[in-house]
Formats: C-alpha cells, sequence, structure tokens
C-alpha cells in the first residue's frame, strides 16, 4: 500500500466513536474505528418521560441501561422500547433509597458513561398529603446516585427538575435566571433542594451536570407503543381527560375556575414527551461536546406557550371528536396559578427544536388511550393465549 494522500474524518452517531477515511495512492481505504457506544444510565427508565428518553438515546448511538424498583411503572414498557428501537434494555429492579443495591449496579457496570435522573415521586397533590414520603425518596435516592457519582467518576449527569421550582412567579413566561419563589408543594420543594444538592455537589466531583426544568410533558410516542401509564386514578391533566373520554373514569373535575386568568383555570405549558426526550439527549451530548461553560447549567424545557386547563381540554375534544364529561371544583392545594417557559436558552445552546404542537400531544394521547382498551380488550378475550 501506498504512502497516504489524504485523510477525512466522518461523523458518527452522538453515543457512537466517529471513523477514519483513509485515500492512498491505491485508492480508497476505510478503517473503522468504532468504539462501544457510550453507556447510558437512566434512573426510573420504565416510567413516562424516561421510556421514552431510552427510546431517544438509542436512536442517537447510545446504549442505555435503566434503574426502576417499578413502584410506580410498568416494566413491559421495556417491551415497547425494544419493540421501535430492536433493542433489549436491561433493568435493574432496585431502590435507589437503598445505597447497597444502587452501589451494586455501578459494580455491575463500570462503563457507565453518564446518569440521567428521572426517578423520583411526580404527585403534587400526594406530596401535601405525604411530604415526608416525598422528601424521602426523592431526595435520598439523588443523594444515593451522587455518591456513585463521586465514587465511579462518572463525568455527566442530568437532573429531571420541574417548573414548578419558580412557585407563582411575578412574571412570565419564567427564564432560567428567573428567582425561585417558595414551592407550592414539598414535590417542588424536593426539584428546589435536588438542584441545589446536585449544583454543590458538582462543584467537588467529577462530573459536570444539566438541569432541565421541564414543564408539562404529554402525549405519546407517534408509534403508539409507548405513553403515559399512570397507576390508579391519574393526577395529571391529559391522562385524565382520555381515561374520562374513553370511559375509564365517569367525569373529570377542573380544580378551580376564579384563578386570575382569562379563563379561570390554571395556566401551563404543555410539551410533547418525544419533544421532552430529545432534550435529554441534546443536553448529554452538549456535556460530552464540551459546550458547557460552567459545571452546571439550568435549561427551561417548555413550549414557551401558556395554556389554560380548558383551552387544553377544547383542543383535545376537537381532535378527537368526543365532548369531555367535566366539572369545576374548588382549587387544589399546591397548584401553580399560570406558569410557562421562555425557552430561547435551550434552543440556542443545545439546538433543541419543538416538532410537536398542541394537537399532536392531544392525538397521540388519545391513540395512546385507545390501544389501551384495544390491548385490555384483547388479553380479557377468554380465547385469547400468551405465547
Amino acid at each position: 500500500m501506498k504512502h497516504v494522500i489524504a485523510a477525512k474524518h466522518i461523523s458518527r452517531l452522538p453515543g457512537q466513536a466517529a471513523f477514519l477515511l483513509y485515500l492512498t495512492g491505491d485508492g480508497v481505504v476505510i478503517f473503522f474505528f468504532l468504539c462501544k457506544m457510550k453507556k447510558i444510565l437512566v434512573t426510573g427508565g420504565c416510567g413516562y418521560i424516561g421510556s421514552h428518553t431510552i427510546v431517544d438515546l438509542i436512536e442517537n448511538g447510545f446504549e442505555a441501561v435503566c434503574v426502576d424498583n417499578n413502584s410506580r411503572s410498568n416494566p413491559s414498557i421495556l417491551e415497547g422500547v425494544e419493540k421501535i428501537t430492536g433493542k433489549k434494555v436491561k433493568n435493574y429492579k432496585v431502590d435507589l433509597c437503598n445505597f447497597d443495591e444502587t452501589h451494586a449496579v455501578f459494580q455491575e457496570n463500570p462503563d457507565i458513561h453518564g446518569i440521567i435522573h428521572f426517578a423520583a415521586y411526580k404527585a403534587v397533590g400526594e406530596s401535601v398529603r405525604e411530604p415526608l414520603l416525598y422528601f424521602e425518596n426523592n431526595l435520598m435516592s439523588l443523594i444515593n446516585i451522587l455518591k456513585c457519582v463521586k465514587e465511579f467518576e462518572i463525568p455527566y449527569f442530568i437532573f429531571s427538575s420541574s417548573c414548578t421550582v419558580y412557585g407563582n412567579p411575578d412574571e412570565i413566561p419564567v427564564t432560567e435566571k428567573t428567582p425561585p419563589k417558595p414551592a407550592e408543594s414539598p414535590y417542588g420543594y424536593t426539584k428546589q433542594m435536588g438542584e441545589q444538592i446536585v449544583g454543590e455537589t458538582t462543584k467537588t466531583v467529577f462530573a459536570q451536570s444539566i438541569l432541565l426544568r421541564y414543564f408539562n410533558p404529554v402525549g405519546a410516542h407517534p408509534s403508539t407503543i409507548i405513553g403515559e401509564m399512570p397507576l390508579g386514578k391519574p393526577e395529571n391533566l391529559v391522562p385524565a381527560i382520555t381515561q374520562t373520554a374513553i370511559g375509564k373514569l365517569p367525569q373529570m373535575k377542573v380544580y378551580g375556575d376564579d384563578y386570575p386568568t382569562r379563563d379561570g383555570s390554571c395556566v401551563r405549558d404543555y410539551i410533547h414527551v418525544s419533544d421532552i426526550a430529545h432534550a435529554h439527549t441534546l443536553a448529554l451530548q452538549y456535556l460530552i461536546d464540551h459546550k458547557n461553560s460552567s459545571r452546571c447549567e439550568v435549561f427551561n424545557l417548555g413550549t414557551g406557550n401558556g395554556v389554560t386547563v380548558l383551552e387544553a381540554i377544547r383542543a383535545f375534544e376537537k381532535v378527537s371528536g368526543v365532548k369531555l364529561n367535566y366539572v369545576i371544583g374548588p382549587r387544589r392545594p399546591g397548584d401553580v396559578i399560570a406558569v410557562y417557559a421562555d425557552n430561547k436558552l435551550a434552543v440556542e445552546r443545545l439546538g433543541w427544536e419543538i416538532k410537536y404542537s398542541l394537537e399532536d400531544m392531544m392525538s397521540t394521547a388519545w391513540k395512546w388511550e385507545l390501544k389501551l382498551k384495544e390491548d385490555e380488550a384483547i388479553h380479557n378475550n377468554p380465547n385469547f393465549q400468551m405465547n
């Protein structure tokens, strides 16, 4: 083989290495230097946002490993992930509040390249009724994960935060520099405290981190193979809408119509779960590419459009053709009046693009609910047999 006369770097998927194309005097010779895909640990990966993020990670060349004790999730969701991606994802059924069990996951996976930490309880109303449950679970699990980040020198950490850290803001839309107000619920306080814990820890360990404050994820994967699967009566708006529309719930309650908003109901920033999921992949790659200017950065993830609860209901009725049976009830403790995002920073720095409209969100959520009913009918059929 004659001497090399040209060489070119060819990019690969984000989670993989690159390869080099060498042009020699004898022609073209390609040398593939494909390293093993970067392994990302996803806590709470059987949950709603976690499962969609695993799909997005795999589709962008990463390897995903899941930790979820399935106390509030369904392990079958990973079968859906496999159907979409063709990749089987291992789940460790581990309680992250147990340090020894958590530590064992890292011992078995010494090549973890980054962590996306979703695992947490998230129902605002429940947190008001059971504050100690939320403080113990959400903070102890985070602390145990960060202990392992320190010991095993994990370089990249993404924390699932929330717009609840803003409380009832003085001005909207909120930016990443909007001063946090007192949280309206213990759940909100766990996110405020979690951000502080991650920020202070990042100053003293090898890892660099990003705090993603997302607003109100809704909808389902466009394939309708995976979606939101709340256990028990849903406390989030959209699954309450779809379950009422399909008849699982006899009636839906709108909590308050006397807020100082354009129609009296709360204002939220609804964002499609697949858009949220992709932002996690982009945030991880942002750290890997050393684009961050500080060791801990914050990004809002929302559409930037405030939608009232009653407007969301009307959007659902429009795309589904179903008239929703709902009543107006009293305000619910812990609910913020109005909050929506200024998302310019995520768009500019992460290269994030929002692909799904409010109608898309409602349409995919409704198609997912219809699929759940169809699957239930199949499994309840006495002639149905599992292979």
